[in-house]
């Protein structure tokens, strides 16, 4: 499946593999929460990148101890209108430091990109290339933003020099 990350379409180097298949030697993979529990030290021994992914139930604080270990954070949403992984994404970044790649996977609609990428998220599961181009036009559809971010700190209303708008405003007419 094709991957947005950091804005750009690229072909996704990790395999996802099933709680009962064999892990290859080295390419990067990445694991259910239920298998990284129960192979923790085989999967950290492994020549390769592991990444985990976590069902909408699964919390931020499941992983927390073992992300120094992680290359790779996928959030599962599960509906359009699910919420939790927002602030999995948001916990693991800001709280937890972790700084590898966040990924949102599922049934996501295009809209919602600024907000994703607000939470942290660096990369996006596209279902194929047709949405992957889509969901590359909606990278940079929203640029201003006014609350505080994972990714940037301060909103851009705080960042902006109002400086010469208020010399504007008191200049006589």
């Amino acid at each position: 499946m094709p991957i947005i990350k950091n804005g750009v379409v690229i072909d996704d180097p990790w395999i996802v593999i099933a709680d009962d298949a064999p892990l290859p030697v080295s390419c990067p993979v990445i694991v259910s929460l239920t298998r990284w529990l129960a192979e923790r030290d085989a999967l950290r021994a492994r020549n390769g990148l592991v990444g985990v992914r976590l069902r909408s139930a699964e919390l931020a604080e499941d992983i927390a101890a073992d992300l120094e270990h992680l290359s790779l954070v996928a959030i599962e949403f599960p509906t359009i209108g699910a919420g939790r992984g927002y602030t999995t994404g948001r916990l693991l970044r800001e709280r937890y430091g972790f700084s590898g790649e966040l990924r949102a996977v599922g049934p996501l609609v295009r809209d919602l990109f600024p907000f994703l990428r607000r939470c942290g998220f660096d990369a996006v599961e596209a279902r194929d290339e047709v949405e992957a181009a889509a969901w590359r036009q909606a990278v940079g559809a929203i640029t201003v933003a006014y609350q505080n971010a994972a990714h940037n700190g301060a909103p851009d209303l705080l960042r902006r020099d109002f400086s010469a708008a208020a010399a504007e405003r008191k200049a006589p007419a």
